[in-house]
């Protein structure tokens, strides 16, 4: 294989201080706007290039001025690579700081998007087939990355904040970027997520009458659900445990966590203990990103 050639003459000691990002996932899942997120944080990028090259071309980019940071795009079509991807990272990493980012989405929501943009999967025929197979075939890799994002819930936009915050340059580096996530049980529960709350013990405003069609964000709504002491007491209790939490997830080493709120819809209750969770959680080392999944 091409990284077998890798040669062992030790980097300039700046370039060694910098970061070898390799950007991978599901076809749909946002592998192109997490390039363009990290190209604009002062990457060089490089999509889809034969694995063959990738030593030569860090080789030579990490001695030019100015160039202190790469992201490559790496995806099904690249199965030289894929195909014996434990060997080929660790032939990386014995010479560059090489770290994985995998992008992931639940199937149903890969297949919309598809048929949104009315673009063929990369392995064509059958698009759930497609997902499928893609999905076992980068299984090892997801399990090697150093971080896996799940985007289901993210529009571009928001994918797009979060990578920069994860990826930055240092002045405007954050510790930890937070994704706060309000959903409805009806509707099925997010995936990957590391914290979960059930907040249906709360007082739901769907039954007062001129509640009911407001959501979490209005001031009324909000008002109702924090008038009682149950929220108020619940309120205090989760501060504390995420001002627990929290530094422990940045000691260990987490750059990423998702913490997910859900009641009966995912239109009241849990969307205003989100913008609650999200005012107290503001912070220099904490990027937050708020995600109302079942409201528009």
């Amino acid at each position: 294989m091409g990284t077998d050639k890798i040669t062992e003459t030790p980097l300039p000691l700046p370039w060694q201080q910098s970061r070898i990002l390799i950007i991978s996932g599901l076809s749909g899942s946002g592998k192109t706007v997490a390039l363009r997120a990290v190209e604009d944080s002062g990457f060089y990028c490089v999509d889809n290039l034969p694995v063959s090259l990738i030593g030569s071309l860090i080789d030579q980019i990490a001695r030019r001025r100015g160039v202190k940071h790469i992201a490559i795009g790496i995806d099904i079509r690249e199965k030289e690579f894929l195909g014996n991807f434990n060997r080929s990272l660790s032939l990386l990493r014995k010479k560059f700081p090489v770290e994985v980012l995998y992008l992931e989405a639940e199937p149903e929501v890969l297949v919309r998007r598809f048929k949104e943009t009315r673009r063929p999967h990369p392995l064509g025929g059958i698009i759930e087939e497609s997902i499928r197979t893609e999905m076992q075939a980068l299984s090892v890799l997801k399990n090697n990355a150093d971080k896996v994002i799940e985007t289901s819930t993210l529009s571009p936009h928001a994918l797009r904040r979060l990578i920069s915050s994860l990826y930055a340059p240092t002045s405007g580096h954050k510790d930890l970027a937070v994704s706060l996530i309000s959903f409805g049980f009806k509707y099925g529960i997010p995936q990957n997520i590391d914290l979960l709350f059930d907040v249906r013990f709360l007082p739901n405003p769907h039954f007062v009458t001129e509640l009911r069609e407001l959501t979490g964000k209005d001031k009324k709504v909000s008002e109702y659900i924090f008038s009682y002491d149950v929220t108020k007491q619940f309120l205090i209790k989760l501060k504390d445990l995420l001002d627990f939490l929290i530094p422990l997830y940045i000691r260990e080493g987490k750059s990423y966590i998702s913490i997910a709120f859900g009641c009966t819809g995912g239109k009241h209750r849990s969307p205003a203990i989100v913008e609650e969770v999200a005012s107290f959680m503001s912070s220099d080392t904490i990027e937050r990103n708020v995600i109302h999944r079942d409201i528009s």
